[in-house]
């Protein structure tokens, strides 16, 4: 594996952030581009990546905050070239916009990915129509839940208007892109870990539609999370990235979290960035700085001994709540991280509307908010 990353205007200005020692842009095979949406779509910056990177597979992806190997969020695109040698990629795509069936979706993932030697999957998704949990659902589906999956929501800065994924074209909306990777020489390491903290009892939801939450037990959704927040309830809907959802969808699931995104004082409900079911049982959270940066720690620790010495790249997928809260203290998390690759490892990624990662315990994928997301990828 050999690699390169740029800081790129989008434009003629390129500032070349490291390179591995044998990389040769003619050989690239995979190129993943994270930027502002504003600057990709006043810039569109495809033609002049396609002239660097001849033969590659060209990803654009607006994020909310891109992540350079240098720990920094820069304003400008950050592109990550990838030479993987040993391995053969294949990419396709949908546009969940003028062909919004999910269904479709899966069944052209399956038809022009899923092959016998396929390992794993990446997904880089619009953020702004599409629902996250039905996405991985279908996925997993087609998949047969034995193809691991990762990858994230586009995301569109802090404004929530509009986000746009373009596969070896400028980026544009409602665009869904998958990569498969294949062969026995490519490797993936898989983590993800929140830092927030359960408090109060776990409840049943009692009355959901989809992810819109309206009755936990016999109290309506917005009424009991009221109470719990006390003083910040004067706050919302903004204070609730400071106060995420823990869910199970059965005593015995592994948790996960969901973020809000807006809330309705009319009918009290909730409306999260991913599935609520009826008989779930949730708890809300709450969380410190300090306890958000050490958990982006321990999701590089637990893979970390996977390829210690090994050339690789490290995948981040954070979330835009994540960033938000940690304000000034953002860069934090993604120093934490590479003190614990070191040098060996290549830093990208970018900060979402939704992470895509598979559990430990499990071979397929999830849908997270409010996560650091860590997928390792090497060669040997």
């Amino acid at each position: 594996m050999e690699f390169q990353q740029l800081l790129f205007d989008g434009r003629d200005k390129i500032q070349e952030l490291i390179a591995s020692k044998h990389f040769a842009p003619d050989k690239a095979n995979l190129v993943l581009g994270f930027g502002q949406r504003t600057l990709l779509e006043k810039t569109t910056p495809f033609s002049k990546m396609r002239k660097l990177y001849p033969n590659a597979e060209i990803i654009l992806c607006s994020s909310s905050g891109q992540i350079s190997n240098h720990c920094t969020i820069p304003d400008d695109i950050v592109v990550t070239a990838i030479n993987l040698e040993k391995t053969i990629i294949k990419t396709t795509c949908i546009d969940i916009v003028s062909n919004d069936s999910i269904v479709d979706l899966g069944t052209k993932i399956k038809n022009d990915l899923l092959q016998e030697d396929i390992k794993s999957i990446l997904i880089l998704s619009e953020g702004s129509h599409i629902n996250g949990t039905e996405l991985i659902n279908e996925l997993i589906k087609q998949t047969d839940s034995k193809i691991s999956i990762f990858g994230g929501l586009a995301g569109d800065e802090f404004s929530f208007e509009k986000t746009i994924v373009g596969l070896n074209a400028d980026a544009s909306a409602g665009m869904i892109v998958a990569v498969g990777f294949y062969g026995e020489n490519i490797h993936f390491g898989y983590s993800s870990e929140g830092g927030w903290s359960d408090f109060g009892p776990e409840r049943e939801v009692t009355l959901s539609d989809k992810n819109i939450l309206y009755k936990i037990g016999d109290r309506y959704a917005l009424d009991l999370y009221k109470e719990y927040l006390g003083k910040y309830a004067e706050e919302l809907p903004g204070s609730s990235l400071y106060f995420p959802l823990s869910m199970k969808e059965t005593e015995n699931s592994t948790p996960v979290v969901r973020t809000i995104l807006s809330i309705n004082e009319e009918n009290k409900s909730m409306t999260f960035a991913g599935n609520i079911p009826e008989g779930s049982l949730v708890r809300l959270m709450k969380g410190n700085l300090d306890k958000l940066i050490d958990a982006s720690s321990t999701a590089a620790h637990k893979i970390k001994n996977k390829s210690d010495s090994q050339k690789q790249i490290a995948l981040l997928i954070s979330c835009v709540g994540r960033r938000i809260v940690l304000g000034d203290r953002v860069e934090e998390e993604l120093e934490v991280i590479r003190e614990t690759f070191g040098s060996n490892t290549l830093l990208c990624g970018f900060y979402s509307y939704g992470e895509i990662s598979p559990l430990l315990d499990n071979v397929a994928c999830e849908l997270h908010n409010q996560t650091m997301t860590i997928t390792t990828m090497f060669e040997e």
